[in-house]
């Protein structure tokens, strides 16, 4: 494998040493991940299909650009959406690169032969659990599976410590959902693999019948359990600690953690991904490995509270110790053979009118 700019990211992500001419301007948070001077532009452009969303991103793709002197192009959206998009333009897709939620629009994508392979010096930045057994994608930073509840509607004591426990009428009309999210999705793929599909689509089915309540993402969530909207609600850990950087003591929701072994309790990786189509390889392996240089791990563990996945970099001491399902127990390389199924389960299941 080639190994063509990674020293000198590295090198100058970790040490901070000024460079060249600053012709590119960045703001202050991509300044924190980077406060050395740019390099002047390249004229090599890289192009991203980000389902990560803009404000979460953007200041590491800017503090690229200042370290590499590489532009980037940047098209949004959401990880389904893009991922069906790349897979209807084939091997006319623009994109050198797909930065997912998570890890089932890249196993779509495996699945339709449309991923190439990493470079060996990129997927070595992480752990074997956090990397594609075939080297198709790599991890970047993780969100843990959660119960989030309002404070002044539940007692602690009262709190579930499974999953399976919130098809009981005790709390009927008091769970939300956010159905159609990514992340659920990808997490309901890894119950049918866990469990089989039987059981799954039965839990679903039967929280339908409890009365579940539909949002559409996790952030609606995690405010409606802050607001008293909702008792409680499945989303990943670290919106609710957003909302409560924000809001302070007005934000009436906390985290609770279900059982270490219990599958509300996944570990769900952000992944990335170079595509076989790329025109750009070289740029976009680069842009892999900036992604998981200390001072990127460091931002996403202190500015989204997310947990690092390389580098040697301490979660935010907010953050409570990873003692759940670990990831290196999930086939996540097959999430994209389910990808499709769990998406017409969900469906048929009518959670969307709920």
């Amino acid at each position: 494998m080639r190994n063509r700019a990674l020293p000198l990211i590295l090198t100058l992500a970790l040490f901070v040493a000024a460079c060249g001419a600053d012709q590119f301007q960045i703001d202050a948070l991509a300044a924190e991940i980077f406060p050395g001077e740019c390099v002047d532009d390249t004229g090599e452009e890289v192009t991203i299909y980000s389902g990560r969303k803009e404000n979460l991103i953007e200041p590491v793709l800017d503090a690229f650009t200042c370290v590499t002197g590489v532009s980037v192009q940047v098209r949004w959206g959401s990880s389904t959406q893009l991922a069906l998009l790349i897979n209807e333009e084939g091997n006319r897709s623009q994109a050198d690169v797909f930065l997912s939620q998570s890890p089932g629009p890249v196993g779509f994508l495996e699945s339709k032969g449309l991923l190439g392979t990493i470079d060996d010096n990129v997927l070595r930045l992480v752990s074997e659990d956090n990397r594609s057994s075939q080297g198709s994608w790599v991890g970047f930073s993780g969100r843990k599976r959660v119960l989030v509840h309002n404070i002044d509607l539940v007692a602690a004591a009262e709190l579930p410590t499974s999953v399976f426990d919130l098809t009981d009428e005790k709390w009927k009309g008091k769970v939300a959902i956010p159905g159609t999210n990514g992340s659920f999705m990808d997490w309901f793929t890894v119950f049918r693999d866990q469990y089989g599909t039987d059981v799954a689509t039965k839990w679903l089915d039967e929280m339908v019948a409890n009365d579940a309540r539909y949002y559409p993402n996790n952030r609606s969530i995690v405010e409606a359990a802050g607001r008293g909207e909702i008792e409680v609600g499945l989303v990943n850990h670290y919106y609710n600690y957003q909302e409560m950087v924000a809001a302070g003591d007005d934000h009436r929701a906390k985290n609770h953690d279900l059982d270490d072994d219990d599958i509300g309790s996944l570990l769900i990786i952000t992944a990335a991904t170079v595509l076989k189509s790329a025109k750009n390889s070289e740029g976009a392996n680069d842009l892999l490995a900036y992604l998981l240089t200390a001072p990127v791990q460091s931002y996403f563990t202190n500015h989204t509270l997310e947990y690092p996945l390389a580098a040697g970099v301490e979660p935010n001491a907010a953050l409570p110790p990873l003692t759940a399902l670990e990831i290196g127990s999930v086939n996540f390389d097959a999430l994209g053979g389910g990808f499709d199924e769990t998406a017409r389960i969900i469906e048929a299941s009518g959670i969307q009118n709920q």
